[in-house]
């Protein structure tokens, strides 16, 4: 908990953070359904949210999580996107918030970051 830094600081100025450890802490407002490998964390910033992935069966997050507060040690990690995967990507997300997206308004590459964790707490 010594690391523990806000999403919002995270999402601010990711290259800061992508070479040390880090903690973050919100709640959790999204759990993979299929293999429980990912979990998103609510920001302090509303809309915001930094995912939590895993690789599969390392660690499972239950969907019974979903509202409960997490706390997540690990790396920052920066995916790189190329103009169609970004295209592609916020396409998909949009649809999974049931908003309206127009794939011509985006004309640069997307960087997605995400947090590779070595230990997840999640409170009661």
């Amino acid at each position: 908990m010594k690391q523990l830094v806000e999403i919002s600081e995270v999402l601010a100025s990711p290259n800061e953070f992508l070479d040390t450890p880090i903690t973050v802490e919100g709640s959790i407002v999204k759990v993979c359904k299929k293999r429980g490998c990912w979990m998103e964390l609510a920001s302090n910033k509303k809309f915001q949210t930094l995912r939590i992935k895993v690789r599969d069966g390392d660690m499972v997050f239950p969907m019974t999580a979903l509202g409960k507060t997490a706390y997540a040690t690990g790396k920052l990690q920066a995916l790189p996107l190329s103009l169609a995967q970004s295209k592609r990507y916020l396409a998909y997300t949009a649809q999974e918030q049931q908003e309206e997206f127009d794939v011509n308004s985006v004309t640069e590459a997307i960087t997605v970051y995400q947090v590779s964790p070595t230990g997840v707490t999640i409170a009661d």
